[in-house]
Order: structure tokens, then sequence, then C-alpha cells
């Protein structure tokens, strides 16, 4: 798909589908989207930040709330590489002396009116913010230098951006700062959340095995460890690929440990209760 804007003709990035779907703290649920309501025709979306330990659901959060909007969602990697070209418009050589411009998952979430994710956005640098100013606040817009054109926001547009809060490589500038507010925080999802997430996650899974699983999470949560569920899945779906080799019953729980073992290593194997999966 293509739009001109300026007289530049720019080729858009296509919407990501994923299968996911946010179980439990819908509390986090509802303060994402009421960052992103609209109250009044003077009134501007903001562009909240989501925080939390790797592994949480920050980008299942945000994809499930886009899509409880209806919109299309645009998630965007951010790295230590970042440029501001990348964010916004990149030229490719397209045949002898002729450019053809693409625009980034962000700058095409913007002309449709879509939802960009900017993962990981504090691995970011400054300059690279510096290029989104315009847009998070009541200009809505941004500048391409490489494509000598001002694209300014669908009125439908919103962003979030994910932050894991172990991994700021830069910090903020405070203009930033201000700008990429509120800050929602996800915590560790409780004990039935975690097994539903699990449940949602691995439905090919024995009951017993994801009992198994969300123990080792819940006791390893309790002793302030950052092992998350998306580690619980890792897991389980290991070991159920292990057992599926093996056929006895204490296979399964050998099938557990190894699989704890690898995912995390042998220090997560304190967190490990040694009240095995029952036997049917």
């Amino acid at each position: 798909m293509t739009v001109e804007i300026e007289g530049v003709l720019l080729h858009l990035a296509h919407p990501d589908e994923l299968s996911v779907r946010w179980v439990g703290q819908e509390e986090m649920m509802r303060q994402l989207l009421a960052a992103w309501l609209v109250v009044n025709d003077q009134d501007v979306p903001m562009s909240p930040r989501l925080l939390g330990k790797p592994g949480v659901g920050k980008t299942t959060l945000a994809y499930a709330a886009a899509k409880r909007m209806g919109r299309d969602v645009f998630i965007m990697q951010a790295t230590l590489d970042t440029r501001p070209e990348d964010l916004l418009v990149t030229p490719v050589i397209e045949g002898a002396g002729k450019l053809r411009y693409v625009a980034s998952p962000l700058v095409t979430a913007m002309i449709l009116g879509g939802v960009v994710i900017l993962d990981e956005g504090n691995r970011m640098s400054e300059k690279s913010w510096a290029s989104l100013a315009p847009l998070l606040d009541n200009r809505r817009y941004v500048e391409s230098m490489v494509a000598g054109i001002k694209i300014k926001a669908h009125k439908n547009f919103r962003l979030v951006t994910t932050m894991n809060d172990d991994a700021s490589t830069f910090e903020l500038p405070e203009y930033i700062h201000s700008r990429l507010q509120p800050q929602i925080f996800i915590d560790f999802p409780e004990k039935d959340e975690e097994l539903q997430i699990l449940r949602e996650n691995l439905p090919f899974a024995e009951e017993r095995v994801l009992q198994y699983v969300t123990e080792f999470l819940q006791h390893a949560h309790a002793a302030d460890e950052r092992y998350s569920v998306r580690d619980g899945i890792n897991i389980g779906r290991f070991a159920i690929k292990l057992k599926s080799l093996a056929t006895e019953r204490r296979h399964e729980t050998n099938a557990l440990e190894t699989a704890i073992l690898e995912v995390l290593g042998e220090e997560a194997l304190r967190y490990v209760r040694r009240n095995q999966p029952a036997s049917s």
C-alpha cells in the first residue's frame, strides 16, 4: 500500500497479527485505555509507558488494548542502533538512480490511524527520541529530513512504549520523560491469573503440569526472583516436549525439572517444591 504526502510516495508497512489475549489484571487494561481516550474536541490522547520486568506481558497488554479498540497494531522494536530515519522514513534504492521511500511501522500507524507499540523504548538514544518529540505533544506530527516532508498523525493514532525496568541503556531526557505519560507499572500476576495465562498459552498441557509451573513461579516471586510467566510458558512447553519422548509418570517430573534447569539455570531449582505432580 502506498500514500502520497507533499508529492512524495510512501510505501507503508503491514500491521502485526498476533494470537494473544490479555488475561487478568483488568485495572492495567483500564488505565491504558483511559490514557488513549479523548474526552473533548480540545483533548489529545496521551502516550503512556508500560514499565515492568521482562516477560510480564507489557507488549501483550498493549496489543490486546489496541485490538479492544478495533485498531490495527504496528510493533516497532527499539534497539541501541535505532536511528531517527528508522523511526520515520527510510530511503531504499530501487533501480538505477531511483529511491523508494519506505514508511516505518510508526509512521504507517500515524497515517492509517492505527496503534504503534514502541517496544523496549529505553534502548533508544536521545537523538532518536528527539525526532519523536513533536509527535508526543499537541503538535502530533513528525518531520522526515530524509524525505523532506512533514507527516501529521491521524486523529485515531495512538502510541505506547514498553520499557523493561532492568534494561535502561539510556536515561530518558526530561523533555521526553514528561511526554511519555502516564507511567503504568505491570507487576507479576496473582497465582490464579498466572495459572490462567499458562492455560491460555499452553492449551495442550495437562492441568498438573500447569499447576506445577504455577507453583514454581509463585515460589520464585515470593523470593523476589525475576522469573516471569514467559519463562513459565517456555518451561511448560519444553517439559511437554521432553515428556512426549518418555512414557512413565516419573519422567514428567524429570522433564519439568530439566526444563527449569535448561531454561533458567541451576539456581532456579531451589524454587522447585518437592511435592511433585500427583499421579492419577
